[in-house]
């Protein structure tokens, strides 16, 4: 049998379909995973990933003409310095996509040497000293690229360090300007904290989807592993009968049958005792299964005889009296023919059938058939949609039921098909051969994926 549980859906796929337009803005922000890698590099849509590279070459094509025209006409700077000014203020922000902090360090460190020549520019009085209006708003746009990428310590430090230099500036400051440090101050903080928080928002769903997947997927095998547990305690009860069997016949077989030689006397001992003893070791391994308390019964239950084909009629007519139309073709060679193993199988593939139109299509009209022929067992259970008045009993589920049938189709080397009818309903078909294959393992297709997301998923 295969360890494999049912594969979840990546968590980026879930948290889109959780959360719609926030999640979708959530997943954009989340940090990169490699620092090389651009702003929104993780985002779902193509445009998503295009738009940073947009939105600061739109403001890079802007400002560097605008700043280079503002100092050269209104601070009075010399040509040549306002453009070196300009580009050293402005190209840094095509390197916030990818490295926030370099580029955040190169465009302090122009502006700083953009204030100090500013101080001996010849109209620099009456205007905004030290950060004149075009470095406040790309240092902004740095700040949003900066928030975006870099842990909150960071954050923190960054805006620190703006301040201080701004206080150090200041110190400096041409007589008749306006002193602009307290502004960038204050902006900048704003700025880091609404991208952090914006940044740590994405991290956060991130986070959420990413540890729902792991739980969907832990109780996926945990369904699996307990489905196996009970299967593994239905077999010891079936073996261990014909074991028993067995035991007696050889034990009684010298009083049996008269004259019998002393080599077949022992030979007979031989056979009982390795009998004795291989019911004695399976006791002891199921011991841990019967006694772990998850298999919802005492020892009563696990002492009760395990039902068969031959007793689908009264599961029938219990589902019946509880107000489910239910019709049931028995094939009348079924219960002859089929081994322990499928026999019970084929009672519980319709048992959990049979739960699941209650609880999904309640008043649906049911059929179930049960054929064999001398190769396999066929079990057949289709349903109609639910009647208009009547509500589902549950709305959600886990796909439980949908694990323990793969399980025991899969023991007997059997398949197992399952889906949707074009009326609404749903149709469940195994086909568990006999003979030598029952137990063999699985030799065809499991359920195809598409069935997981129908009305049998609250299983």
């Amino acid at each position: 049998m295969s360890d494999e549980a049912p594969t979840p859906p990546p968590a980026r796929s879930r948290l889109r379909r959780a959360g719609g337009v926030p999640a979708q803005l959530a997943t954009a922000l989340r940090t990169p995973a490699r620092t090389a890698q651009p702003l929104f590099a993780q985002a779902p849509k193509a445009w998503q990933r295009l738009l940073p590279h947009a939105v600061v070459g739109i403001f890079v094509v802007t400002l560097l003409p605008v700043t280079i025209t503002v100092l050269t006409d209104d601070y009075g700077a010399a040509g040549g310095w306002a453009g070196a000014l300009g580009v050293a203020q402005t190209v840094p922000l095509l390197l916030a996509l990818t490295r926030p902090l370099p580029a955040w360090l190169l465009m302090l460190g122009a502006d700083v040497l953009g204030a100090l020549l500013l101080t001996r520019a010849d109209e620099v009085g009456g205007h905004a000293w030290p950060w004149p209006p075009m470095t406040l708003i790309g240092y902004l746009v740095l700040m949003a690229c900066l928030g975006l990428r870099a842990s909150v310590r960071t954050l923190v430090g960054v805006w620190l360090a703006t301040g201080a230099v701004s206080l150090v500036l200041a110190l400096f400051r041409p007589a008749g300007t306006t002193d602009t440090s307290a502004l960038l101050f204050v902006l900048s903080g704003t700025v880091l904290a609404l991208t952090g928080a914006l940044r740590g928002l994405g991290d956060a769903r991130q986070r959420i989807a990413e540890q729902e997947v792991i739980s969907e997927a832990e109780r996926s095998r945990r369904t699996l592993l307990e489905e196996r547990a009970r299967i593994a305690r239905e077999l010891h009860d079936v073996v261990a009968h014909h074991m028993s069997v067995i035991t007696v016949q050889a034990d009684s077989a010298p009083y049996r049958i008269a004259g019998m030689p002393e080599p077949v006397r022992e030979e007979f001992a031989a056979i009982a005792a390795s009998a004795r003893e291989s019911l004695g070791e399976m006791r002891r391994l199921l011991t841990v299964l019967r006694g772990d308390g998850t298999n919802g019964g005492g020892e009563g239950t696990a002492l009760a005889p395990q039902p068969g084909i031959g007793r689908l009629q009264q599961l029938v007519e219990a589902t019946v009296r509880a107000g489910q139309p239910v019709e049931l073709s028995l094939a009348a060679g079924a219960v002859a023919v089929a081994p322990p193993a499928v026999d019970l199988s084929a009672y519980r593939i319709v048992q959990e059938a049979l739960a699941n139109v209650v609880r999904h299509a309640p008043g649906a009209t049911t059929r179930v058939a049960v054929t064999a022929d001398e190769d396999e067992v066929l079990v057949l259970v289709v349903n109609g949609p639910a009647r208009d008045a009547v509500v589902e009993v549950e709305s959600s589920g886990t796909g439980h039921g949908l694990v323990g049938m793969r399980e025991r189709v899969r023991l007997t080397g059997g398949t197992l098909d399952t889906g949707p009818l074009p009326d609404g309903g749903f149709r469940v078909a195994a086909r568990l051969p006999l003979g030598d294959g029952a137990g063999a393992g699985p030799t065809g297709p499991v359920v195809p994926d598409a069935a997981k997301d129908t009305n049998e998923e609250g299983s």
